[in-house]
């Protein structure tokens, strides 16, 4: 035996080990070069192009010069909102933060030389989320925040050659919002606001056929937001290629900034200042009245106008009160501008009542059930019994001032507003649908409401309108299942009058009761309304029947004139009556102004306009009336309201004749000086377009100063 076999084994494991030890590595070697091949190959060939354009962007500072936003005009070519060069001293928020007091020291300086509150420049950089209140930054916080927009020479001299000073500031000239309010016209829930886009904004608009960029402004409500994205433009951007220290090396490819195209409405800005002038002069008026059901004056804290072409729908004046100054959201918003629209005791002046505030409709309303009782087989013509009372069961409904005018027939009920013809029309119909047991109702009076285009929006081009409310059957079964639980919780545990009528409602809250009908006809209970809608509903009556939609925007011209978008007046529906109804409604309505209830608000009106008119008084749990007057000619419709403001014709019928007056030339003894009629017809033609793209303005004078309102003589429906 060899001294060597011994070991053989072990040095032959040995050798199996180290050979499988390099497979391994090899394995491994190979592996990971064909990894890195495969990315490489995947980086530098299939994603080559766009990695090289990435690296390209890391060498290019790009420029941006915010387009200039288009005009919005009235339809005589006046601009209600334009543009106008001013100091703006803006702040570079990345700037600021890095420094070591997060630019708290130079924010100081800056309210110093500004002469501003040093917290309230703070404020306006912060940015906004759940937890910061407002005023705050809602922009992209690498934007430019404009701390403001009222800067003078001086201090922008101060802070650009102290710059050593005011690290992150700057202060330049910049084309700012203007709300120029031509002619003492106020027009702002019409006309909307802007604020900064927001990075959400950016990032959802990229694959839009409107981007947006970080120096944008948009609108956040009315004509801004409706057609923002017609008068906000292209932004411009000037592309520089840099070096990795910063410096300019040459210049890439550009784009121009694109003008915002102009929105010419169908706004008078001279019927728009008499119409706000009149509403608020209407409720100061109401504010000097006894309300003899609570032994106080009316609040009179809200109301709006609505002025339409009858014929097409469009928008002539819209009027809200309260109101506010557009202008105070141009350079960012104080905070105590803000707490003053937004705040609890603001009156929410944002909020556009003539879209947007609801209310029971009153007897404006009755024209709906009139067409709706004459859809159900109930002559026009037929006599009924206008009682100062009408009993059902335990009930007693009471005619307004408890009036009586013994037989008459469906135009003379809306003539007087009698509440009881309407009460009994209501009733019979709710017996021969069933009354509480109904199987196949045929629901005429709730039907009609909608026919008539209530419960849902009437097209408006303005943004966020509301839908008002039929208080139908399917909305009552929701709305008991929405608040059963909490009647019978109260029914049983509260033994006052409230307590009883949950326990009511609870057990019987589904059902369309009697009382709910009767209620229904006269426009009070749950019914819901707004202004626009039955302004659109009068000038249907007014023009034969034809629900329009109603438009503010007449046309979209192009910055350089060259291509006008006309905006057509549309409509949606027909009202639901034969031409005899429609004629006979239209006759009863110029009773109304001429011998009802309307009449003595329309003494001495010239005959060769003929008036046509309805008054409303709606009555609100817990609060004071709300004032409605309704009234169209051939040429116009206008509807008033004011909340918590008194009678119809009280309270709103003033105002409406002013406005009238003011439209045909009317003087207080019923001539016509057509030289003083501001709109004896409403504008067809748009203003005209320059050559180079400008549009002609009228020249327009301030309104003159009001008259007082005559005193109330009676009260009416």
């Amino acid at each position: 035996m060899s001294p060597h076999s011994s070991g053989g084994a072990p040095q032959t494991g040995r050798t199996s080990r180290v050979a499988i030890r390099l497979i391994v590595i090899q394995i491994l070697v190979v592996s990971l070069l064909l990894t890195l091949g495969g990315r490489l190959w995947y980086l530098q060939i299939r994603q080559g192009d766009t990695y090289t354009a990435e690296a390209a962007d890391n060498h290019i500072q790009q420029v941006v010069a915010p387009a200039t936003r288009g005009s919005i005009l009235d339809a005589r070519g006046v601009p209600l909102a334009d543009n106008e060069t001013r100091l703006v001293v803006s702040a570079n928020r990345t700037d600021l933060m890095k420094m070591k007091d997060r630019g708290r020291s130079v924010l100081a300086r800056l309210a110093g030389v500004l002469g501003l509150r040093t917290e309230d420049v703070t404020a306006k950089v912060r940015l906004c989320d759940a937890k910061t209140p407002k005023p705050c930054w809602a922009g992209s916080p690498y934007q430019p925040i404009p701390i403001t927009d009222e800067a003078t020479t001086q201090q922008a001299l101060q802070i650009r050659e102290r710059a050593e000073d005011f690290p992150g500031i700057t202060a330049e000239p910049t084309a700012v919002r203007r709300y120029a309010g031509p002619g003492g016209s106020n027009t702002a829930q019409v006309l909307g606001y802007l604020s900064p886009v927001t990075d959400d904004e950016i990032t959802k608009a990229k694959t839009s056929r409107t981007p947006l960029m970080r120096s944008d402004q948009v609108g956040r409500s009315g004509l801004e937001r409706q057609y923002d994205s017609e008068l906000r433009g292209k932004a411009g951007v000037t592309r520089y290629e840099v070096d990795n220290l910063g410096r300019v090396i040459g210049k890439a490819k550009s784009d121009k900034a694109v003008p915002g195209a102009n929105i010419v409405t169908s706004i008078d800005a001279r019927v728009q200042a008499i119409a706000e002038r009149e509403l608020d002069q209407a409720m100061k008026d109401a504010r000097k009245e006894m309300d003899r059901n609570t032994g106080t004056n009316y609040k009179a804290d809200a109301g709006a106008v609505v002025v339409m072409e009858s014929k097409t729908g469009r928008v002539v004046a819209m009027a809200s009160n309260p109101t506010y100054d557009p202008n105070a959201w141009v350079g960012g918003i104080s905070a105590k501008d803000y707490k003053a629209l937004t705040g609890k005791d603001s009156d929410y002046p944002l909020l556009n009542r003539a879209i947007q505030g609801q209310a029971a409709p009153g007897s404006i309303f009755k024209v709906i059930s009139a067409t709706a009782a004459v859809n159900a087989g109930y002559g026009f013509n037929d006599n009924y019994n206008c009682s100062s009372s009408y009993n059902i069961g335990n009930q007693v409904f009471k005619n307004f001032e408890s009036k009586g005018y013994g037989p008459i027939n469906l135009g003379r009920a809306l003539e007087v507003s009698c509440d009881t013809v309407f009460y009994d029309l209501a009733y019979r119909q709710w017996q021969k649908d069933g009354g509480n047991n109904p199987k196949h109702p045929a629901d005429w009076f709730y039907k009609t409401a909608h026919q008539f285009g209530l419960g849902k929006e009437t097209g408006i081009d303005l943004p966020n309108e509301v839908r008002g409310r039929v208080p139908d059957r399917e909305w009552k079964k929701k709305y008991w299942d929405a608040n059963k639980d909490t009647w019978c919780k109260q029914g049983k545990e509260d033994t006052s009058y409230a307590g009883l009528i949950a326990k009511e409602n609870c057990e019987s809250g589904m059902r369309m009761r009697a009382g709910d009908s009767v209620n229904y006809s006269i426009g009070q209970g749950d019914t819901l309304v707004t202004p626009i809608q039955m302004a659109t509903i009068y000038s249907a009556i007014s023009n034969g029947g034809t629900l329009y939609n109603p438009t503010i925007g007449k046309a979209v011209v192009s910055p350089d004139g060259k291509q006008v978008r006309d905006i057509p007046p549309t409509a949606h529906g027909k009202l639901p009556f034969s031409g005899n109804t429609r004629d006979q409604l239209d006759a009863a309505l110029a009773g109304v102004a001429s011998e009802g209830t309307a009449a003595w608000r329309f003494e001495g009106w010239p005959k060769q306009i003929p008036m046509h008119a309805k008054t409303g008084t709606a009555e609100v749990y817990g609060k004071q009336t709300t004032s409605w007057f309704a009234t169209y000619t051939s040429d116009y419709t206008v509807i008033m309201t004011i909340a918590q403001g008194g009678t119809g014709s009280g309270a709103s019928g003033p105002a409406v004749r002013k406005i009238y007056n003011a439209l045909y030339g009317v003087d207080d003894q019923g001539k016509i000086d057509e030289k003083k009629a501001l709109l004896p017809h409403p504008e067809e033609k748009l203003p005209r377009i320059e050559k180079d793209g400008t549009i002609e303005a009228q020249h327009i004078d301030p309104p003159p100063s009001p008259s007082a309102s005559p005193s109330r003589k009676e009260e009416d429906q």
